[in-house]
């Protein structure tokens, strides 16, 4: 029986995609480094620590630890103070109004995100009630495809795997969601989520019917 849902936050929940994108320009242009949407994509549902590799990797630059940490600190500096502009008008058409639904269902709800500024963003939205665990950057060792972040919110929520709907915009997301025994909903295009159980195209039409007719056997 599904009895939790468990919710990437980027690209699912809000769209902090454009502020991530402007950061890591920003921190990229100061460095001399490429960087472009293309490349971007790739950045897609990994950790911040993660991502600067990415785009080292394709600049063909190798940099000490300490610098790397360093670089990446400040990109994350230049993205939070970016979040001070975020509203409770921010959510993803259809994302707030599927939380409540869920809730009034009385659905356990967590966070399942790779990043270490979830609450922050959370609050921004005025969203933290409806969440019953926070799973984020800071939760866990290893970032996604692993499916470490499913798996702890799963052991927060005392559910299996197999009880919880994991909603996810990235492919290494639903990767991470089906390596953990997780039911998936993919939301984005065919070619990035299509290996999802369910998909759709945007949160929208990702309501509470659409999602527990697709998954009535469970329900």
């Amino acid at each position: 029986m599904i009895k939790g849902f468990i919710f990437d936050l980027d690209g699912v929940i809000t769209d902090t995609a454009e502020l991530h994108y402007e950061a890591w320009k920003k921190l990229s242009d100061e460095m001399g480094w490429h960087f472009d949407r293309e490349l971007n994509e790739k950045l897609r549902g990994i950790s911040r620590m993660d991502s600067i590799k990415v785009i080292m990797d394709h600049n063909h630059v190798s940099l000490a630890d300490d610098v790397i940490v360093e670089l990446a600190t400040k990109k994350n500096d230049i993205y939070v103070n970016s979040l001070e502009s975020m509203t409770p008008d921010d959510y993803l058409p259809g994302a707030k109004e599927l939380l409540t639904h869920l809730r009034q269902e009385g659905f356990l709800v967590a966070l399942g995100s790779a990043s270490k500024n979830a609450i922050k963003v959370l609050q921004q939205l005025k969203a933290m009630h409806y969440f019953d665990v926070i799973g984020d950057g800071n939760s866990v060792a290893k970032s996604k495809p692993a499916p470490d972040i499913f798996l702890y919110a799963s052991e927060k929520l005392k559910l299996q795997p197999s009880n919880c709907v994991v909603f996810e915009d990235a492919e290494k997301g639903i990767d991470a969601a089906i390596a953990g025994g997780f039911h998936s909903v993919g939301i984005g295009p065919e070619e990035r989520v299509g290996h999802a159980e369910l998909r759709f195209n945007t949160m929208k039409e990702a309501t509470y019917f659409e999602v527990r007719s697709f998954f009535s056997d469970f329900f």
